[in-house]
């Protein structure tokens, strides 16, 4: 997916242009225009595309262009497509930018045993929700403290609020009289790749990413 875009993909990105930006329900997002350096630069711009595999299986959040590029080439369709988003325009054609896409060509992923360890992907294992008392997790804490000989690792670190990290600082949980609220394990599952590196999801790819995004 990292491959660079054809002479023809860039022509078509450079012609696609929003030039009807609306929302066609109640309950469609507002669509603000906040500066960027090229001048105005609509909000919508700044949303992720969900790409999912031939296989339906997800890939990566795109930038919309790249999503956009993607289908007029005819290299993607649209999976789950957004009524109330943009609809970009072209000399010769028009697309409604979609929540979901999925590649017409399977891509193999190079496969890992191990999900890497990211805040976002803590976060996402932990449902936002403080280890110790079930509040909502601002911070990450080291269960046995980093100073007392813990790693950084899926099994000793944990979603945290404020006010429980502050007041656990180096202890163990021991000294404490405190226990978990579930097990430390590693995630597991191909939408894994996904959460590691976002935080932010769109409610309609949920169904794409499995009970670990729910």
């Amino acid at each position: 997916m990292k491959n660079r875009p054809s002479a023809n993909e860039k022509r078509t990105h450079r012609q696609l242009v929003p030039t009807d930006v609306r929302s066609r329900g109640s309950g469609a997002p507002p669509l603000h225009v906040c500066p960027g350096n090229g001048g105005d630069v609509p909000a919508w711009v700044k949303r992720r595309v969900l790409l999912l595999n031939a296989t339906y299986e997800p890939l990566t959040a795109l930038p919309v262009r790249r999503a956009v590029v993607l289908l007029v080439c005819d290299k993607a369709d649209a999976v789950h497509a957004d009524p109330d988003g943009p609809v970009l325009h072209s000399a010769e054609s028009q697309v409604s930018v979609p929540s979901v896409i999925r590649l017409r060509t399977f891509v193999r992923v190079p496969y890992r045993a191990r999900i890497p360890m990211t805040r976002a992907a803590l976060m996402h294992r932990d449902r936002f929700r403080c280890a110790y008392c079930g509040g909502k997790a601002e911070t990450i804490d080291h269960v046995v403290p980093r100073s007392r000989g813990g790693e950084h690792s899926w099994e000793n670190c944990v979603a945290s609020c404020a006010p429980c990290n502050h007041r656990k600082a180096d202890r163990l949980l021991g000294e404490l009289g405190w226990t978990l609220r579930a097990a430390l394990v590693p995630p597991s599952g191909p939408h894994w790749r996904l959460l590691a590196s976002t935080t932010e999801l769109d409610p309609t790819w949920l169904r794409y990413l499995g009970e670990g995004a729910a």
